[in-house]
């Protein structure tokens, strides 16, 4: 039997592949062919009928077209590497190959291709398929508004904002998806540590990349168990490392089934992980206050949609483990989690270090974190407080007394140029 760790391996390894939805296309097309082939004697076209030399030349131009137009959507696949990994991150390009629209761009040249060629092998025999070859004219005007529409998407949807907006989104859906779930009553500490622990190493060596909670939750109820994961989902781990703790009377196979429900990959996924989405964000934004690029604006734009995303979490109780009970309300999982001041550390801290030297980058960083204070959980509030604090001796530290800094030390939702939120200009006594 197939492991869900193994299924959903597979079911990502399809999502990024460039290759598997075109060559279904290009079964498509030819079975599409066979079927214009078994109609043809059937639907008659008035006006649409074409010699053989002529329905020969245009399936022959079709095809060729098709083999034409695969060609520069490649070339644009290797522009967006380059883009990618020079002024995007290189994370980002896992998410740009699931890419629907481009997929079935892909799809429909090869299945026009696919269906013109075995057309011509009819022509060949000397008949002559008027309908085929009048759909094909009709694929061909249908292939290239999706290449316009793909060009359209390759401009717009690679823009930083544009990915940063997408990030967002991502996260944000990913949030709402896993609602942190109530710890159970009762002394945790104490139903871990009193029962018999099974180890379960790692079946290899990667990232995790997903779990499968709720069967993890099912398997611990069958068998009076609770188990408790050593790492969270985007934390890189070695083949042998203990991976689960098991506590209570084990059941023959459980390292193996257990294995099974823990996916793990070459490099982290946005499924479980809104700290991945976050990742992507923050790698943008510190590549553009490199002094190679120096485009403090650009970061303004991520620290955007970084506030939305961060706005979020906030608002959810995060903690550093998450608790699952069973049906009865007994604990059956444990699971390392990132709590609130984790995910704030990871937006916020490379931001500040690389741009405390930058008054545009601190100017916005610190509305963000302001709107942050205001708008998160209280039992959040303190520790937003404190990375205003760790921001202002960034900048003292980073840049000379006098205007520059005073004008570092202020706020502004646009960095540079915007208008001062009334009653929030920057103190005196910073300066």
């Amino acid at each position: 039997m197939v492991s869900w760790a193994a299924r959903f391996q597979l079911r990502q390894y399809v999502r990024q592949s460039l290759w598997a939805v075109p060559l279904l296309g290009t079964f498509a097309g030819a079975a599409l062919a066979a079927v214009d082939l078994a109609l043809e004697d059937q639907v008659s076209l008035p006006g649409w009928s074409y010699s053989a030399a002529t329905a020969g030349s245009l399936l022959s131009a079709v095809a060729a077209a098709m083999i034409g137009l695969l060609g520069l959507v490649v070339t644009i696949g290797v522009l967006v590497v380059q883009m990618a990994t020079g002024t995007l991150s290189p994370r980002f390009m896992r998410l740009w190959y699931r890419d629907r629209l481009q997929k079935v761009a892909l799809a429909s040249f090869t299945a026009t291709f696919a269906f013109s060629f075995v057309l011509l092998q009819e022509i060949g025999s000397g008949t002559v398929p008027d309908l085929g070859v009048t759909l094909a004219g009709l694929a061909v005007i249908t292939n290239l508004i999706l290449l316009l529409l793909y060009l359209d998407r390759f401009v717009h949807a690679l823009r930083p904002v544009a990915v940063a907006a997408a990030m967002a989104r991502a996260g944000l859906a990913v949030i709402e998806e896993q609602a942190p779930p109530a710890p159970p009553p009762g002394d945790i500490e104490r139903d871990l540590a009193r029962r018999p622990v099974l180890a379960v190493s790692s079946p290899g060596t990667g990232a995790i990349q997903a779990i499968n909670v709720s069967a993890l939750v099912d398997f611990a109820r069958e068998h009076d168990l609770v188990c408790e994961l050593r790492y969270a989902v985007g934390d890189f781990v070695y083949r042998g490392d203990a991976l689960i703790d098991v506590h209570g009377q084990a059941p023959d196979g459980t390292s193996r089934r257990l294995q099974g429900l823990v996916a793990l990959g070459h490099e982290r996924t946005i499924e479980q992980d809104p700290a991945f989405a976050v990742r992507i964000i923050v790698d943008i934004a510190i590549r553009a206050l490199s002094p190679a690029v120096n485009d403090p604006t650009t970061t303004t734009q991520m620290i955007n949609h970084l506030g939305a995303l961060l706005g979020g979490l906030g608002a959810c109780d995060l903690h550093d483990r998450g608790l699952l009970c069973d049906s009865g309300g007994v604990l059956r999982l444990a699971v390392p989690t990132r709590s609130w001041e984790s995910y704030l550390e990871l937006g916020v801290s490379e931001i500040r270090q690389f741009g405390a030297g930058s008054p545009q980058a601190c100017r916005r960083l610190r509305t963000m974190l302001r709107d942050l204070e205001r708008s998160v959980l209280p039992v959040n509030r303190a520790s937003v407080r404190a990375e205003i604090e760790r921001l202002d001796r960034a900048v003292m530290d980073q840049i000379p007394e006098g205007d520059e800094r005073r004008l570092a030390m202020g706020e502004d939702r646009q960095g540079l140029g915007g208008t001062t939120p009334r009653g929030e200009g920057p103190p005196d006594s910073r300066a």
